[in-house]
């Protein structure tokens, strides 16, 4: 338990600064005879002489001191921090904000939503944490996350939700395939079509899921973890996959090669992204401007049909 309050630390590491005692108490705005007694508390519960007291000789730290005067110098100094790391009275945010996002999408919202949010909220450090829900959900149980987002997939019960986009399921083919021509595909179409499947909790699920309620069986060519790897695979025409709607997205791979985005008839897997946190907790400010922002900037953020 700590044995010393604040104002006590905050005059042991005022002290090393001044020649007397006065000069000290004057810039700390007690009077002298406080200050005095003040050191003498704190010596009694350090249970050593911190300093020497002499009329004629001013003030001087013993090395105990002087090193109990360093470490509160800084525990100060993180309580001054800490302090402002909250909302001051005339509004302004400051201090931490940490952000989930799943990995499928991160890409395409992370670098727009971050763009423009240090010009509004220029003391908010913005951290971001990239994964699937196995990642997200327990980070944001344990505390480790103010918000994740997510698609509204199979999550868990007890969540708090803000909805941010709305969005499907959609193929991603080689601009040479043959069903690349149609302006929409069913999902009978590509049954027999080689599948380069995300393979991430809940995607797997929900593709499984798919063709189960269909009767049907995917043709399984590759299973892949990462949202660039299955482009770059239908880009080289190793197969087709099933992705959802993503803003900011190119009809390009990572290496340049084009491919052919198009819609699944009917809509498959409607579904949206959305803002999550634990129902029992309560947004931060920070958390809120940052989510505010996020919705916004996601509004304009489609360049597709």
């Amino acid at each position: 338990m700590l044995r010393f309050s604040l104002r006590q630390l905050e005059l042991m590491a005022e002290l090393p600064h001044h020649p007397t005692l006065g000069s000290a108490a004057t810039e700390l705005r007690i009077s002298e005879s406080a200050l005095s007694q003040a050191i003498t508390a704190v010596e009694r519960i350090a249970g050593e002489q911190l300093c020497v007291r002499r009329k004629s000789h001013g003030i001087r730290m013993t090395p105990a001191g002087q090193y109990f005067a360093d470490k509160a110098r800084r525990i100060v100094a993180d309580a001054v921090e800490l302090g402002n790391s909250f909302p001051r009275t005339e509004g302004s945010l400051r201090g931490p904000v940490a952000i989930g996002c799943f990995a499928s999408f991160a890409s395409h919202v992370v670098p727009s939503v971050l763009e423009g949010f240090p010009a509004l909220h220029p003391e908010i450090d913005v951290s971001v944490r990239v994964g699937t829900h196995d990642d997200l959900l327990p980070a944001l149980e344990n505390g480790e996350l103010d918000l994740a987002i997510v698609y509204d997939l199979l999550l868990p019960t007890g969540l708090a939700k803000r909805h941010i986009y709305d969005t499907r399921l959609e193929v991603v083919l080689h601009p040479d395939h043959p069903l690349a021509a149609r302006k929409s595909l069913s999902i009978r179409d590509l049954e027999n079509e080689p599948l380069v499947n995300y393979d991430s909790s809940p995607s797997t699920e929900n593709t499984s899921r798919l063709f189960a309620d269909a009767g049907l069986h995917p043709k399984l060519a590759y299973s892949l973890p990462q949202v660039v790897l299955v482009n770059a695979m239908v880009g080289r025409g190793l197969g087709y996959g099933l992705l959802m709607a993503r803003p900011n997205n190119p009809s390009m791979t990572l290496e340049g090669l084009p491919v052919a985005i198009r819609k699944l008839e009917p809509p498959n897997s409607p579904s949206a992204v959305v803002a999550i946190w634990p129902q029992a907790s309560t947004l931060s400010p920070r958390a809120e401007a940052f989510l505010e922002h996020a919705i916004d900037v996601m509004r304009g953020a489609w360049n597709r049909d």
